[in-house]
């Protein structure tokens, strides 16, 4: 019998995308080791594999059987990892987003903040901690985006490590992809003058963006520009497999944060570009 696609494969227009990156990096890692390579299988499904885990959490042995069997995704996965083809594939797609939407390639602002997540069973002890402040016990996920909300940085590390670690590293991303356009970045009143001060050093203008007095006692208030942080860590809850820390490394979580934001990204590029008048159209 034959199978509907699943949800979250990816469609021709959107693999078109990703596939020569994929394509160059299996001929350069067929060429630099003799073993160890991704072997002969699908990449395409192994990609859909990746997607469909993120999306719906389950475990690498409850993968759908129509699927690459686990181990062979689990290796690509790995891999990739390694070398560092998730973080690439990511960029090269928010460079094409910011484009379509007329924008440089590189922001000349970012915008960092933290949020903690609770591990579950099995996370080893010695990667997750307790946030006194918000009372999580597990893993802090670090995030430095645009003002569109696009990541241009992923950090993961222990609940109990200062929000000024996972400032510092990700405003050194940043720095990094963004290079010399980079000229500010946004934060909350949870980083302190150890962020602040030295990355002066990489003429970046760090803000601390401090609540309105007016909103005080309302609990939750979004503030400007700084609202597209929290919009992209809800849009990434969409993804269960990020709705708590199940991967033994937090460098497998950065990943798997970098493939929920190709798995956005990815429509984005293909989809209609709708002027005003498409617009009416479609409210009439």
């Amino acid at each position: 019998m034959k199978r509907e696609p699943h949800l979250s494969n990816l469609p021709d227009e959107q693999w078109a995308l990703i596939e020569p990156m994929i394509t160059a990096w299996k001929q350069d890692r067929v060429a630099r080791s003799a073993t160890g390579g991704p072997g002969s299988g699908d990449l395409r499904e192994v990609v859909n594999a990746i997607f469909h885990q993120n999306r719906t959490g389950c475990q690498w042995r409850l993968s759908p059987h129509d699927f690459p069997a686990w181990p062979a995704v689990f290796h690509c996965f790995g891999l990739w990892r390694q070398d560092g083809l998730d973080q690439r594939i990511q960029e090269l797609l928010r460079c094409q987003v910011r484009e379509k939407a007329r924008r440089s390639e590189d922001p000349s602002l970012v915008i960092i903040d933290t949020q903690s997540v609770r591990a579950a069973a099995g996370v080893p002890r010695t990667t997750t901690g307790l946030d006194v402040n918000k009372k999580v016990s597990g893993r802090k996920r670090g995030l430095a985006v645009d003002l569109p909300g696009l990541i241009i940085g992923a950090v993961v590390m222990a609940a109990s490590a200062h929000d000024n670690a996972a400032g510092i590293a990700l405003l050194d991303q940043a720095a990094e992809r963004c290079g010399v356009r980079l000229e500010k970045a946004l934060a909350d009143q949870g980083f302190k003058d150890e962020v602040i001060v030295p990355r002066a050093l990489l003429d970046i203008d760090v803000e601390a963006v401090r609540r309105n007095p007016a909103d005080q006692g309302k609990g939750f208030a979004p503030q400007p520009k700084r609202w597209a942080v929290e919009q992209t860590n809800g849009t990434l809850m969409l993804y269960r497999r990020l709705t708590r820390e199940h991967d033994h490394r937090p460098g497998t979580s950065a990943s798997r944060v970098y493939w929920a934001s190709t798995a956005n990204m990815a429509r984005r590029p293909t989809a209609p570009t709708l002027t005003w008048r498409d617009t009416l159209g479609l409210a009439a």
